[in-house]
């Protein structure tokens, strides 16, 4: 064999080396995770959701925000080896009516059965306690609403010490809409609201005038807190089909969904 034949196969056989070692290098794309993603169920295959959910998962910073339609849990969670654990959970306690007060019951046990996980893309896939859960990207089943020109619908209150829901909320159902020249109209539970929001990227400041109607006392109890919350500036957040905005000079905020 040549000299020059000898030293082709050498430079073939230091390519093909090089190749193989860099196999599993660190150019891998690492596995996919539900971490900093929200989903919503679109199917239930076994035991279905009381009430007819949607399951809603929010995974951040090494915690997950759950709901099937009545409270909203919320605790730490481990995602290795595909399984889902949870920890200690924290809960809102608001009474939910008819087939919805059993919502609660059944999110809490499919969390705590360590249910596999599955992400493909934008759908996850949940199985456990006798069910199967698909669940598609929030942002992908409903991609973030405009923040002007949107009805938003007030869901919760947002406390120093807790996220807060009521019958209450759920009857009067204030509301808020700012048009894009920052006209704002809505109701804080028992009065009409106007006036105007200053937008700045993510800030809004709102300066605001309300009716001066009475109503029950829990109702007025509810709009003072409303309104505290929509007292000057805000930081708002969208997230698919919910807007959050907190206010950190009282530390007070509001969740809302668009209508």
């Amino acid at each position: 064999m040549s000299a020059n034949r000898v030293w082709v196969l050498l430079a073939l056989t230091a390519v093909a080396a090089a190749g193989c070692s860099s196999s599993g290098g660190v150019g891998d794309t690492p596995p996919a995770s539900p971490m900093g993603r929200s989903f919503v169920s679109t199917a239930v295959s076994g035991t279905p959701i009381p009430g007819g959910g949607p399951l809603t998962l929010h995974f951040a910073d090494g915690r997950v925000s759950a709901t099937a339609g009545c409270n909203t849990a919320t605790g730490p969670v481990d995602l290795q080896g595909n399984t889902l654990h949870v920890g200690k959970m924290a809960t809102t306690l608001m009474g939910c009516p008819g087939d919805l007060a059993g919502a609660d019951g059944w999110q809490d046990g499919l969390l705590r059965s360590q249910p596999t996980w599955t992400l493909v893309g934008d759908t996850l896939t949940l199985e456990g306690n006798g069910s199967t859960v698909t669940l598609l990207d929030r942002k992908a089943a409903n991609p973030d609403k405009p923040l002007t020109g949107t009805t938003w619908i007030v869901t919760a209150l947002l406390r120093p010490e807790a996220e807060v829901r009521s019958a209450t909320l759920d009857e009067v159902r204030p509301t808020l809409t700012i048009t894009p020249d920052g006209k704002v109209s809505g109701t804080a539970g028992c009065n009409t609201v106007t006036g105007t929001a200053a937008i700045d990227a993510d800030t809004i400041t709102f300066t605001l005038a309300t009716t001066r109607k009475m109503c029950e006392p829990q109702v007025m109890e509810l709009e003072t807190q409303v309104l505290q919350a929509l007292d000057g500036k805000t930081t708002a957040t969208i997230d698919s089909d919910q807007l959050t905005l907190r206010n950190s000079t009282n530390n007070t905020g509001l969740k809302l969904r668009a209508q």
